[in-house]
């Protein structure tokens, strides 16, 4: 789905964004050029279902950053890096990868200044928990 379709409906039903654009990216789609692909904008009110555009509840999860500088062109350069961070430090688990425009094409036709973020999912390495420790 184009950014454009999502963004205007976003506008037409007169609800603000919260966030950046993302997408949620299942492993196959780099694996393979097919898969599950889920683009979103975080809103301040529930969304009305219309044409492609659907209300999505975006699952909280853990993931390792990095920080993607200029076009897409080259993305798969920071996703190299940071796919050898998690594996470096074996901490990868199964689950999408996300992404989020923080500038992109529907801020500036500038490529060199746009930013996404890329998450790769990632197991919790503390143990921390929310009970209270015997004793």
């Amino acid at each position: 789905m184009p950014f454009g379709e999502l963004d205007a409906t976003v506008h037409a039903q007169g609800l603000r964004p919260t966030g950046a654009i993302g997408g949620i990216y299942a492993s196959e789609i780099f694996e393979r050029d097919r898969g599950q692909a889920t683009v979103f904008v975080p809103v301040d009110e529930p969304a009305r279902a219309i044409g492609r555009v659907a209300p999505l509840i975006v699952p909280g999860a853990e993931l390792a950053v990095i920080r993607h500088q200029g076009p897409i062109a080259n993305i798969d350069l920071t996703y190299g890096e940071l796919g050898a961070y998690v594996i470096t430090h074996e901490i990868g688990v199964q689950g999408p990868l996300r992404e989020n425009y923080v500038r992109g094409l529907l801020d500036t036709q500038d490529a060199e200044t746009w930013e996404t973020e890329i998450g790769w999912p990632i197991f919790r390495s503390d143990t921390r928990t929310d009970e209270p420790h015997p004793g």
